[in-house]
């Protein structure tokens, strides 16, 4: 089952690593980060300005990750000074970037319609080109 699970870092070690790895990485919104979602966040403090950023809460929750296919990862990555304690604002020159990462074991199916662009099927050119992979 998929999860989407919010995060503020991204780790090679969170994906299988018995295979090729697709990785892409996409800039969005706050506003795409479901409400649903799982938290990852480790720290109290990090987890209350993400909070106060999305509009809803985040709890802190320090847990090893490890993804699937299925997965969305979303990261909340800080940039800045380091927080301080008890922060639950952004303080000056600080900056929070949200990303939504998702990967492919091995890229392409075998169909060969990557190759030449026009097969509508093959999941690896939707989930690249970032079209719904439901679609497929």
């Amino acid at each position: 089952m998929a999860q989407h699970i919010l995060t503020n870092a991204f780790s090679l070690s969170m994906l299988p690593m018995e295979a090729m790895n697709f990785v892409r990485v996409k800039k969005i919104n706050p506003n795409e980060v479901p409400t649903d979602i799982e938290s990852a966040i480790g720290h109290v403090d990090t987890a209350k300005v993400v909070s106060n950023i999305l509009g809803f809460e985040v709890k802190p929750n320090r847990v090893s990750i490890k993804l699937t296919e299925s997965d969305v990862l979303y990261v909340a990555q800080y940039t800045g000074p380091r927080l301080p304690e008890g922060a639950t604002t952004l303080p000056e020159g600080a900056n929070l970037e949200f990303f939504e990462v998702t990967f492919r074991k091995e890229g392409c199916r075998g169909c060969r319609g990557y190759d030449s662009g026009t097969c509508q099927n093959c999941v690896f050119s939707f989930w690249l080109s970032g079209a719904p992979v439901e679609k497929c």
